[in-house]
């Protein structure tokens, strides 16, 4: 009797693996083959990330502060002309301050600097608080941090500081914020209510 096809043992004998040869060397998928991946070459090597370089960070301490007069109507401010305005007439307004020297307290330093940059001699009744900001200058990252003062006037003459101020003023101190150029001061003369406290007096 014949068998089925695929019936008996013929039908169910698995097919054998053959064996490569020892000496060919492993198959390995390439792209020509569907399904393939090409071998690796050692000597391929992914291409290195350049180093990313990072601006030097620099700590800076300043100090300074809001003078008032001898009326206590009236606010100190320093002006450096904005070179980024075209006209060159545009003024920043800022509160006088400077660098915490060697050996000197942020109370000293707020001194000297006010007399420096305006040529006001003043005394300090209070502490406004400390602000702290980041900026770039010359390929570094700046850290600031400013010990702000509330100062009154005890002498002295109105004059800017060479190379360092372009003008220097008194302002009517309801205009002090307004006439600040910069966020963080507005918003520590406003929050501390310097101006207003003072025009109470």
């Amino acid at each position: 009797m014949t068998p089925a096809p695929g019936a008996g043992s013929e039908g169910t004998k698995k097919k054998r693996r053959r064996k490569r040869p020892a000496h060919r060397a492993p198959l390995t998928k390439d792209s020509s083959t569907s399904g393939s991946v090409a071998p690796k070459d050692p000597a391929t090597k992914r291409p290195k990330t350049p180093n990313k370089t990072y601006a030097k960070r620099v700590d800076e301490v300043s100090a300074g502060g809001l003078v008032i007069d001898h009326s206590g109507k009236n606010g100190l401010l320093i002006g450096r002309i904005d070179h980024k305005d075209a006209t060159g007439k545009r003024i920043l307004w800022s509160l006088p301050k400077g660098h915490i020297e060697e050996g000197e307290t942020p109370e000293q330093a707020a001194l000297r600097e006010v007399a420096e940059e305006t040529g006001i001699e003043s005394a300090i009744e209070r502490s406004l608080g400390v602000i702290d900001f980041w900026f770039m200058a010359g390929g570094k990252r700046i850290h600031k941090t400013v010990h702000h003062y509330l100062f009154r006037e005890t002498g002295g003459k109105l004059a800017p500081q060479e190379s360092e101020v372009d003008e220097v003023g008194w302002f009517p101190l309801a205009e002090i914020v307004e006439r600040l150029a910069y966020p963080d001061e507005k918003k520590l003369i406003a929050r501390t209510g310097a101006s207003e406290e003072v025009a109470a007096q």
